[in-house]
């Protein structure tokens, strides 16, 4: 018996057709999805290709479910059953070469990713076919994955292994397993809110000779020191996280960009479910965009931080501090020392204090407009209530003539869920001018406002475009839609009974999750191409 361990994830319309996986395919596949090689899952040898052996695939199933495929040539080429080997087979596996058939009925033990091969002698040609064996965490005499580097994949997600589970907001040494290579890595708990979920979001960290890498998912998420493992416990669709970071991304590609993929977690083998995969933002990640890694990074953790003199919704009274509200993350001097938030001081009191001349003479020498302009397209247009003031990431590499850089972060409200998961309206109005004065700055000013409302039809009937959003959700739920059902029957309860939202009245189950969220991002779209 062999074990693959190592498999390239699947294209989304793959993901998509091996969902039927609670039984049978009997449709042999044509070509291969993985390499492109039309002869076949796994590919062909031989003088010509002429048979192509293939058993379609892949097949994913459960453990305890029974799946049976065809072996033929995938070119029509007619060969007796018996003209077909089929071989490293899992354990309880067989081949019928009358009924030219395979089958096979996993056991509570046998969770794991499996390679067949399929041999035809007269034709000098190998086949292989791609069996994925789901772990059934729900039956009470379920065996936990035996190898963990034997179970890359689950339905086609990347999975992460990480043990020992973290207890803390602190870093302690763990080892993770993914794609079935072990990390010797640093795991700790992360976010606020979150923390009291039953279903917590997780910091890793990897040592700088064995950085992590996803070579395949969001165009590449490799050599990363720190990765974030971000909890959907609040967020039935489970794609709010990724659609809002993907349309960040995709409004200038010189943005800071915050690639998002989905993946499964186990801690200490046992299954946690669906999480979103984040870019941490950090002076890594800044050095991955061209800027140094020891500039001063901030972020915004509070909605004090509203670039105003008077804290958020205040009645007049100043601020103790230009920089209340915001938490210095990286850079010299370090939080607590004098001078450690000196340019971001700056910054906020120009804005807050320049008249209207001197802001639109200088303000291109502080910021990059471009940037700060377009988390005000985002924000309002996804409605993120959460992410308007608080919830950002200001970057600034404090030697002459650099300017700020803008990073968003924290997407669970947003797309008509408020934080605490209730119902916001798509036809709300919104501005955000008194949550953000820079905001206000910028639409005050008919020399930035008027160009700026202009860009946001431009966007509206571009990367925003209705259909162009509605696809993005589309292949998520291609790719995800197995395990979402896997992480609701998990979750779902405790989803439901958590005390920060169990006095709603209008839970919704994925489906309707998802229906709501496309039928709510339609209704946004309206109403601001009504707008701009």
């Amino acid at each position: 018996m062999r074990k693959l361990h190592l498999l390239r994830p699947l294209t989304a319309a793959l993901a998509l057709i091996s969902l039927h996986a609670a039984g049978c395919s009997d449709t042999p596949s044509q070509g291969d999805p993985l390499t492109g090689d039309p002869s076949g899952p796994g590919g062909g040898s031989g003088p010509g290709g002429a048979c192509a052996p293939s058993g379609g695939g892949p097949h994913w199933l459960l453990e305890g479910e029974t799946v049976k495929f065809p072996v033929a040539c995938s070119t029509g080429l007619a060969l007796p059953g018996d003209a077909f080997e089929v071989v490293d087979l899992p354990e309880g596996a067989a081949y019928d070469p009358v009924a030219r058939e395979v089958t096979f009925s996993p056991g509570l033990d046998q969770a794991a990713v499996y390679e067949v091969e399929i041999r035809v002698a007269q034709t000098d040609e190998v086949g292989r076919v791609k069996i994925g064996v789901a772990d059934d965490w729900a039956d009470p005499s379920n065996v936990p994955v035996v190898d963990p580097a034997s179970y890359p994949e689950e339905y086609g997600l990347p999975v992460f292994f990480l043990s020992p589970g973290p207890d803390a907001k602190e870093y302690a040494p763990a080892t993770v397993v993914y794609r079935g290579h072990t990390y010797q890595a640093e795991a700790e708990l992360r976010g606020e809110s979150s923390l009291s979920y039953p279903k917590q979001s997780y910091t890793l960290k990897f040592p700088k000779n064995d950085k992590f890498n996803e070579p395949d998912e969001a165009g590449g998420f490799t050599d990363r020191r720190k990765v974030v493992l971000a909890s959907t416990f609040d967020d039935n669709s489970y794609v709010r996280q990724r659609l809002a970071y993907d349309l960040w991304n995709r409004l200038d590609p010189e943005h800071i960009q915050i690639k998002t993929y989905s993946a499964v977690l186990y801690i200490d083998g046992e299954y946690r479910g669906l999480y979103t995969v984040v870019d941490h933002v950090n002076g890594y990640l800044m050095e991955d965009h061209g800027y140094p890694q020891d500039g001063n990074l901030y972020k915004a953790v509070s909605h004090d931080a509203n670039f105003a003199l008077t804290p958020y919704r205040g009645e007049g009274e100043p601020k103790e501090t230009l920089h209340d509200g915001f938490e210095k993350k990286e850079g010299e001097p370090p939080e607590g020392e004098p001078g450690a938030f000196a340019d971001l001081e700056e910054l906020v009191d120009f804005v807050a204090t320049s008249d209207p001349e001197t802001f639109v003479a200088e303000i291109d020498a502080r910021i990059d407009r471009r940037d700060y302009e377009d988390w005000w397209i985002f924000a309002t247009f996804i409605v993120a209530n959460d992410s308007a003031g608080k919830n950002s990431y200001h970057y600034h590499d404090p030697a002459p003539g650099n300017v700020f850089r803008y990073a968003p972060w924290d997407f669970n409200a947003s797309f008509g869920q408020a934080w605490e998961t209730s119902r916001e309206s798509a036809s709300e109005r919104v501005d955000y001018t008194t949550m953000n004065l820079l905001f206000q700055r910028f639409l005050e000013e008919p020399s930035i406002g008027d160009p700026l409302r202009a860009r946001y039809n431009d966007v509206l009937h571009g990367v925003f475009a209705d259909a162009e959003v509605q696809a993005l959700v589309d292949g998520y739920i291609q790719r995800i839609d197995a395990s979402a059902r896997r992480d609701e029957a998990r979750w779902s309860e405790a989803y439901r009974s958590y005390e920060g939202w169990n006095t709603r009245t209008d839970f919704t189950t994925y489906e309707e999750e998802i229906a709501y969220l496309k039928a709510w991002i339609s209704e946004r779209w309206q109403h601001q191409d009504a707008l701009y």
